[in-house]
């Protein structure tokens, strides 16, 4: 469709009601009881009676903060370590203490995000006492505590929490109310852990095949349908009380370049932005998203200047702010990723996204350096103290809408270990994969009766349980070594039927599909990821995408196979050589 600027009026006028229309709604608590410091208020003589502190209670707490308290509230950085008093080198090093709890006492940050590669996650009670630990060091303005829990390939909590498909098996669903589901159940389970902040959904639109770092994160290639299924995850999360955050502004989706580990050039017209990946962000805006994560992504049809998203003012303010009419959180991507590293010190970048109109700073890798340079920033005028205070507000508001702001968000630990991976958490996860799975080519299917089947691939055994199936198991890279393909090939004449499960558009994959093919038994192909690879597997009679290996997934694919389910899944991106 044509995505016109006067839509988005009608798109986000909606928007900022939800964002900013929570003004007093909770009472002030112990927030408004504490004391106000001596810069906050100067009275007109000595004689003069104080000014009354602010109602709001987002004001009141304004007003109580120093200039280097507001500052800390700009950060949401990565503490090392499974529990507040745990020591680390990493620490020291990003933060000069030793302690995730020095470290929030010391910079007084908004926020901290868990990962499991900093040593944070280790059960569901010990996430919860954590998180409750790391509150009672922040007693002034409780902490926002985030988290990257898209579900599917980005899955920070996995093995805690419900396995829910990603968003592309999501997205092949066609569902809106499976998504909110999804992610319901996602930020129910967030909350009991003391998490009250998921960077998800993504809303980028996947059209580049190539794409290596978007691809099954995406809920697919068409804007609308992507737009309806943001909109639904919103709501999903909302309905759990678990902020939501919308990525990767202004478009991740047409990049054949990791920003991890470069920088990406999209090279969209301002008319293509308008009709590819503008319209899930005019969606999630409508619909209240609370937090809109940059990319680190260079537009230069949209700022000419060769800076990455994240650094633009033009895109950040210009796009975002004015015209698509956001009114809530801006947050960086993460600031230790290669695509925002390249030009700037880390200590410059977190000033210049400030000042192209971010207000999170996620995960700079040296905050000392990072927040002495903002709070400098600050005091010479460079950062104005009415533009700190813009971005301070903000999280401040995002803090009082989500139930953060009154009071610590305390958990309780033993209750944490039975809220999350539930029976019927479980249940939502199968419904999403069964409506999921998607019949690319029927061949033989279903095949039913007594059947023998072998399942080739890297981890076959969650699908060869339901089949009570032989396996074969692939290296995950997508190497099928010589002797590992002649055992797949030997194995396939004892055969009823093969399943081949498959992830990218490997040489070597083609390779044994086609030998396996060759040994005269049927062979099902099953795209495990995006579902590109299956036009060039030919020779397999039949063909599945399940866009995962989850067991949920592989679950669903074993149903269709033995033809106990009927798949209602459709591709959720237009694949070529596919009709």
């Amino acid at each position: 469709m044509v995505f016109r600027w006067r839509s988005f009026a009608a798109l986000t006028s909606g928007a900022v009601i939800a964002l900013t229309g929570c003004a007093g709604s909770e009472g002030s608590g112990s927030q408004g009881q504490a004391t106000r410091s001596p810069s906050a208020v100067v009275p007109a003589s000595p004689t003069a009676a104080p000014t009354p502190a602010p109602s709001d209670p987002v004001e009141a707490a304004l007003a109580r903060m120093s200039v280097r308290e507001k500052v800390g509230q700009l950060f949401m950085p990565v503490v090392y370590g499974p529990a507040a008093d745990a020591r680390s080198d990493q620490n020291r090093k990003s933060f000069g203490v030793a302690t995730p709890a020095e470290a929030v006492r010391r910079y007084q940050v908004g926020g901290v995000i868990y990962f499991p590669w900093a040593d944070n996650v280790k059960s569901a009670s010990q996430l919860a006492r954590m998180s409750n630990d790391l509150q009672r060091q922040s007693p002034k303005i409780p902490l926002l505590i985030g988290v990257d829990q898209e579900n599917g390939i980005v899955s920070r909590l996995d093995g805690i929490v419900t396995p829910i498909p990603g968003q592309m098996a999501q997205g092949a669903t066609r569902r809106p109310a499976d998504v909110a589901d999804a992610a319901r159940v996602t930020g129910e389970e967030l909350r009991a852990l003391g998490i009250r902040l998921n960077f998800a959904p993504v809303a980028d639109v996947n059209v580049n095949p190539r794409n290596p770092v978007i691809g099954v994160r995406s809920f697919g290639s068409d804007p609308a349908a992507v737009g309806r299924l943001v909109a639904a995850a919103i709501k999903g999360y909302h309905a759990a009380g678990v902020a939501s955050s919308a990525k990767h502004f202004p478009g991740h989706g047409d990049t054949h370049v990791d920003s991890h580990t470069g920088l990406p050039v999209i090279e969209h017209t301002r008319a293509q932005w308008e009709r590819l990946d503008a319209p899930p962000f005019a969606a999630a805006i409508k619909n209240g998203v609370d937090v809109i994560m940059s990319a680190h992504v260079v537009m230069p049809k949209l700022d000419p200047s060769g800076d990455p998203a994240t650094l633009s003012k033009p895109i950040l303010t210009g796009l975002l702010r004015d015209k698509l009419g956001f009114r809530g959180v801006i947050s960086t991507d993460a600031l230790d990723m290669a695509g925002v590293r390249k030009k700037y010190g880390d200590a410059e970048v977190a000033v210049r996204a400030i000042l192209a109109g971010a207000d999170l700073l996620l995960m700079p890798p040296d905050v000392k350096a990072a927040h002495e340079a903002v709070l400098k920033a600050v005091e010479s005028g460079r950062v104005s103290a009415a533009r700190l205070d813009e971005s301070v507000r903000r999280i401040l508001r995002l803090k009082q809408s989500r139930g953060v702001l009154a009071r610590p968000d305390t958990v309780d630990p033993e209750r944490a270990a039975q809220a999350v991976n539930t029976e019927a958490h479980r249940a939502v996860a199968q419904r999403v994969a069964d409506h999921a799975v998607t019949l690319v080519r029927k061949g033989p299917l279903p095949i039913q009766g007594k059947a023998r089947f072998l399942v080739v691939g890297p981890n076959p055994e969650a699908l060869a349980k339901p089949l009570a199936a032989q396996s074969v198991s692939l290296p995950a890279d997508g190497t099928v070594p010589a002797s590992l393909a002649q055992t797949a090939v030997a194995q396939a004449k004892r055969a009823t039927a093969v399943v081949v499960l498959t992830r990218g558009s490997s040489a070597a994959q083609l390779t044994l599909v086609n030998a396996l093919a060759k040994s005269g038994r049927p062979v099902i192909a099953i795209s495990t990821g995006t579902p590109y690879d299956l036009p060039r597997l030919r020779s397999a009679k039949a063909a599945l995408a399940t866009y995962s290996t989850s067991p949920a997934a592989m679950r669903a694919a074993a149903s269709v196979i033995r033809g106990t389910l009927t798949p209602t899944g459709r591709l959720p991106v237009r694949v070529p050589g596919l009709r």
